[in-house]
């Protein structure tokens, strides 16, 4: 079945690939001089935003009823660095916006968006290990079922048929 557990876990990886490739296709585009990797950097950071705030409200579903010990302050963790990942990423596109206002007048607009983009890529960086904390380190969103499996007897070697 399908839970918030399932759809965090596949909705995660997509801000994450989205925006460090959007941060170094601006890097490329700010370096050569290149708008069309700008371009690209400016619509991978919007499809990035969306996908981290998508993860965030998912995330904070599938915490739900893992509030104690620590796994409780593992989960506080991440999901601090999570809304602080969040926030920057924003943070990245009113900067990118403001820097394609003003563009003409403050050429240096383009280098502070990009670090605020690089400081988006440092949080969600964090968030992303604190989250694979959780899951390798504590075993939140385990499930240690096996299924129903046919039984092989194979103890005396020969299978049956």
């Amino acid at each position: 079945m399908l839970s918030a557990t399932h759809i965090h876990a596949m909705l995660v990886h997509f801000p994450i690939a989205l925006v460090i490739v959007g941060f170094l296709s601006e890097l490329v585009g700010l370096v050569l001089k290149r708008p069309f990797f700008r371009q690209v950097g400016w619509m991978l950071l919007l499809l990035g935003a969306a996908g981290a705030v998508a993860a965030y409200f998912t995330g904070k579903v599938a915490g739900e009823g893992m509030e104690d010990g620590a796994l409780g302050r593992a989960l506080s963790t991440h999901m601090e660095a999570a809304g602080w990942a969040v926030a920057a990423i924003l943070a990245a596109v009113g900067l990118r916006i403001i820097a394609m206002i003003f563009d003409v007048r403050f050429k240096s607009l383009k280098w502070i968006a990009l670090i605020g983009f690089a400081a988006a890529v440092g949080a969600l960086g964090r968030t992303g290990y604190l989250g694979g904390q959780l899951v390798f380190r504590h075993g939140a969103g385990i499930e240690l079922g096996l299924g129903d499996f046919p039984s092989d007897d194979t103890s005396s070697g020969v299978k049956e048929p």
